[in-house]
């Protein structure tokens, strides 16, 4: 998982030629940069307030990751501030109208609210048809706890909730036993659509082994 955090989330210079978009001018996030803090690696973007920090990993790996990662890519990494291509990328996708800030920025701050209680959990979001967004979880919280943090509750978002369709309280078995929540937000009037799988995956010991696996492979 680290490997695959650092190669999508670090910028580097992509393949273009003149007529192409800005947005396809970088590959990762760009003005992203990263260091190494007490607990973790920071993510941060110079000049700007706002700063991630990764845990749960041994911050060395990161590094191991990257030094991999530099034979094969350009990556910004070293350059103290945004590249002129880098600020062109942003600048377009700030622009854009298919990545509205006021769904997605708060959406990722309150990412860990859609990760259930099992011991493996996964959150995808992507862009719905006209516009609208579909947020999807293999093992995601209780229905109630995600529309409190989302709509109405004293960290929420103000979503609306549309229609819902909630197995995750009841008392007995259903055949569908996924959760389907549709929100609307407000400030745009567009829809999420929210889907909890609901896989039941374990962290059993043939997950546990093909992990080690994955581990040796990135960092042998």
């Amino acid at each position: 998982m680290t490997y695959y955090w650092a190669e999508f989330l670090l910028p580097r210079l992509s393949d273009h030629d003149e007529f192409s978009s800005p947005q396809d001018w970088i590959t990762g996030v760009p003005g992203l940069r990263y260091r190494r803090e007490k607990g973790g690696i920071c993510l941060y973007r110079p000049g700007m307030p706002a700063s991630i920090l990764l845990t749960g990993f041994n911050p060395h790996w990161w590094q191991r990751v990257v030094d991999r990662l530099a034979p094969d890519y350009d990556l910004l990494q070293h350059k103290p501030d945004w590249t002129p291509e880098e600020r062109a990328a942003y600048a377009a996708a700030a622009a854009s109208p298919c990545d509205p800030p006021s769904i997605y920025s708060p959406l990722l701050r309150r990412i860990r609210a859609t990760a259930g209680p099992g011991t493996i959990n996964s959150t995808d979001a992507w862009h719905a048809v006209g516009g609208d967004v579909r947020l999807e979880t293999t093992d995601g919280p209780p229905c109630p706890d995600l529309i409190r943090f989302l709509g109405d509750g004293p960290t929420g978002l103000g979503w609306e909730v549309e229609h819902k369709r909630c197995t995750c309280l009841c008392d007995h078995t259903h055949a569908d036993v996924g959760c389907n929540v549709d929100f609307r937000e407000p400030t745009t009037g567009r829809s999420v659509y929210y889907s909890n799988t609901k896989w039941g995956r374990t962290l059993d010991d043939q997950r546990r082994e093909r992990i080690a696996d994955l581990n040796r492979e990135t960092f042998a």
